[in-house]
């Protein structure tokens, strides 16, 4: 027995050695992987370092150039055409009443002739000297714009606050939706692309880097329409614009809120917190314009009314007779959306508006399209213009 309870003692002694050798291993091993994760860590930091340093020296190196190439000009780069005051005035018979071709918010505009081109001049203010410096910066923001559905600024006046812009022939959406002039009423084809090249430049504003433009005072009277009946967006930036040059002006206010009145977002005009969403509202009483033809006051409320008792076709414009119902209900529908009080409510333009719009497009260019090609070869006069406008615009 006193042989056998030493056989066993030797054994447990045995086991307890082998134990504690297996724990000194293991605790070797996390020893191991705690130092190579210190040192995975250390050469993360080390290349954070390096990566921060690189950014650094090329930022520097960066603005070095940029304040090398303005001290080498010996001024501020101005990336627009500067007229003289001289210049304009011969260019538009001295503000001639009958050169006159429209008067906004801002001020009046006149048509001209400027270096061999027809332009339009623009007069903020005749004394617009006062906010020169800023007149510079924002008129130099606004010749860098450039887009198919944006009117392009050619020039301008600092001293006077005169723009110059390139002219268009056909006027403002808003005059050709009332067909002021006894001018033709616009077809419903040319109407659905008008939509998607408003939300198309509108867009491009937004998406504009390193902060988005929002327009402020988008409306059928600030859409012009060239020749061919392509739309592009005017007025962009004056809403920020005029105030430095004429702080007096008063036309285009609502209470605190730049813009004109029942275009304007509720929720800019109560908190004034502006936003791309601001813009989206102005489009939504827009396109719903484009369908009725009628006044912008209180237009959401008739629609979504009419729509409810079953009566939407006679909120169409009756001077369009051939109206596709459902895609006209398509769009109403979404242009209630736009105009939802709330900005929250309203649709993201680029992903929900955007497909839409250029689906409503595309189907009224292939209507055009099997017009024209269809066996008696005739077109209404509408038509006609809008499939002039879509083959330039192609």
């Amino acid at each position: 027995m006193a042989t056998e309870l030493k056989n066993l003692r030797s054994e447990e002694e045995r086991r307890m050695e082998e134990l504690k050798m297996t724990e000194e291993t293991a605790m070797s091993m996390v020893a191991n992987e705690r130092a190579k994760v210190k040192t995975a860590m250390e050469a993360a930091e080390a290349a954070n370092r390096l990566a921060e340093a690189e950014a650094k020296r090329r930022l520097n190196a960066e603005m070095k150039v940029l304040k090398e190439s303005d001290s080498f000009s010996g001024q501020s780069i101005v990336r627009y055409r500067k007229y003289t005051v001289h210049e304009i005035e011969e260019g538009t018979d001295n503000f001639a009443e009958s050169r006159k071709v429209g008067e906004g918010g801002y001020g009046p505009v006149f048509r001209g002739h400027l270096d061999h081109t027809s332009v339009a001049v623009k007069v903020l203010r005749p004394d617009a000297a006062q906010g020169r410096s800023q007149f510079h910066k924002e008129v130099e923001v606004l010749s860098c714009i450039r887009h198919p559905n944006m009117v392009l600024l050619l020039g301008a006046c600092p001293e006077y606050g005169i723009l110059v812009y390139e002219y268009m022939a056909r006027g403002s959406l808003d005059d050709r939706l009332f067909r002021r002039g006894n001018t033709p009423p616009i077809s419903w084809q040319l109407r659905f692309r008008i939509a998607a090249e408003i939300a198309t430049g509108l867009l491009f504003l937004h998406q504009t880097k390193p902060e988005p433009i929002v327009h402020r005072d988008l409306k059928p009277g600030n859409v012009l329409l060239d020749q061919n009946y392509v739309s592009k967006i005017s007025d962009v930036g004056l809403a920020r614009l005029v105030p430095a040059v004429a702080e007096n002006v008063t036309h285009y206010r609502v209470t605190s809120a730049a813009g004109t009145f029942c275009y304007i977002d509720p929720e800019y005009q109560q908190t004034g917190m502006l936003g791309v969403k601001s813009d989206v509202y102005s489009l939504g009483i827009m396109l719903l314009q484009l369908l009725t033809a009628k006044q912008p006051m209180g237009l959401a409320y008739y629609v979504e009314q009419a729509i409810e008792e079953g009566k939407f076709k006679d909120m169409l414009d009756p001077e369009v007779p051939d109206w596709p119902l459902e895609e006209a209900f398509s769009l109403a529908k979404l242009s209630l959306q736009c105009a939802e009080l709330r900005r929250k409510d309203r649709p993201d333009l680029g992903k929900e508006v955007m497909p839409e719009l250029n689906r409503l497009r595309e189907m009224g260019e292939e209507s055009l399209e099997s017009v024209l090609f269809a066996g008696h070869g005739r077109m209404t006069h509408a038509s006609q213009v809008s499939y002039t406008s879509v083959r330039f615009c192609i």
